[in-house]
């Protein structure tokens, strides 16, 4: 039996690298153009490229085509940006006042989209404006173009058990659970173990608040009663009384990671770049410090030939390199430092089911996927759950921005 049956209802959202404008209402900057004779087109784009290139508009073409009603062809191209001021023509550099005097161009001020087209909608619309050009993105990650019945099953379970993992507790914490998805192996699972062991529960605040979740908006803070989310409330951890099961980084995801460091460590007790015996060791002033290197895997049925010269453990070559390709499920959006340790990790695609207003930094607040700067970009979902999954298990509590997932 399906124990998934409905998880039709679940819905996943891609959460793009940067939030989408409506289509109709593109970001625009002022630009000085000027229509061109089309024998020149070829050599004024070329010294407009050389003097002044559009480098913050580089999903700007240069150059519109028009067709008129006499069938011949009108160009206009862009010469430079506008000043804040449209009469403002000081702004317009020497080199490109010289090109105007010299084909004797008129001028004029018009608007171009501000930001590149993220889908085929925005790219139409910005085109009627002034054309662009549109590139999909280029890495291929299973399920930015959407999920099979297959994907969207296997998607709904582990977030099912990082939905139970999080209710387990005493009250609602963030989980997280990594799974390799090329066998859909469980790696490793963690909840919160930022705050005390004696940190008291406010029952009075639990009282009947269900009503209250469901009846308040989107944009209000989160509830007291999500109090014991570390990702929700970053500081949370300076006002806890001193315990040994608690410390203020063991974020969810962060103890996930450490338990899948743990996890290889176990597996692979010879490989070279296990660092955990050195943790605590001063570096060396005259011996440099060996790089990681990556590791290449070695196909499973390699692992049963060798299992007798290895008394059945993996080869020291096969060890994965950090989290390399893993999913990680969470119960709540995480905040910066989880994920960027995720970066670090090289995580591959993040679920997460609940935003987060204070800290979020996958859509909520930051959007840290979309930084350029980055060595690692990974692919992040927002999974809406269904009102019968969070009653399951005894809980009905719903976070007031549920119900609407993350702005995109």
């Amino acid at each position: 039996m399906n124990k998934f049956k409905d998880h039709e209802s679940w819905e996943i959202i891609h959460i793009p690298d940067k939030p989408p404008f409506p289509p109709h209402q593109q970001p625009t900057v002022k630009v000085y153009a000027a229509v061109i004779d089309p024998k020149h087109a070829n050599t004024l784009v070329r010294k407009l490229n050389h003097i002044l290139p559009l480098e913050n508009l580089r999903h700007v073409k240069r150059v519109r085509k028009q067709q008129l009603d006499g069938g011949s062809t009108h160009l206009s191209v862009i010469l430079c940006l506008a000043g804040e001021d449209d009469s403002q023509l000081d702004v317009v550099p020497k080199e490109v006042v010289e090109l105007i005097d010299s084909y004797q161009l008129e001028t004029f001020i018009t608007k171009v989209c501000r930001y590149a087209p993220l889908s085929k909608e925005e790219w139409v619309e910005q085109c009627k404006i002034w054309p662009t050009s549109f590139h999909p993105p280029t890495y291929n990650i299973n399920g930015i173009t959407g999920f099979s019945e297959e994907e969207s099953h296997s998607v709904c379970t582990f977030m099912k058990l990082a939905l139970d993992l999080a209710k387990s507790e005493r009250q609602m914490v963030n989980a997280a659970v990594i799974v390799d998805p090329s066998t859909n192996e469980v790696i490793a699972r963690a909840c919160d173990q930022v705050y005390s062991c004696s940190s008291p529960i406010n029952h009075e605040v639990t009282k009947n608040h269900d009503n209250m979740l469901l009846n308040s908006s989107a944009t209000e803070e989160p509830n007291l009663l999500y109090d014991g989310v570390s990702c929700l409330y970053p500081w949370g951890w300076s006002n806890q009384k001193s315990c040994d099961s608690w410390h203020p980084l063991w974020h969810a995801a962060i103890v996930a990671i450490e338990d899948s460091a743990a996890r290889d460590r176990n597996l692979f007790p010879g490989s070279r770049h296990d660092l955990a015996e050195i943790d605590h060791v001063q570096p060396a002033l005259t011996y440099p410090s060996p790089k990681k290197q990556k590791t290449k895997s070695t196909d499973v049925n390699a692992y049963e030939e060798l299992g007798s010269h290895t008394n059945g453990c993996p080869p020291e070559s096969s060890r994965p390199y950090l989290c390399t390709g893993y999913d990680i499920y969470l119960i709540w959006e995480p905040c910066a430092m989880c994920a960027m340790a995720l970066v670090h990790q090289r995580i591959k695609r993040i679920f997460y089911a609940f935003p987060n207003p204070n800290a979020g930094a996958l859509g909520s607040v930051h959007r840290l996927q979309g930084e350029k700067s980055l060595n690692h970009h990974y692919a992040v979902f927002n999974v809406l759950l269904p009102q019968e999954s969070l009653n399951r298990g005894g809980v009905t509590e719903k976070p007031s921005n549920v119900a609407h997932g993350v702005s995109l």
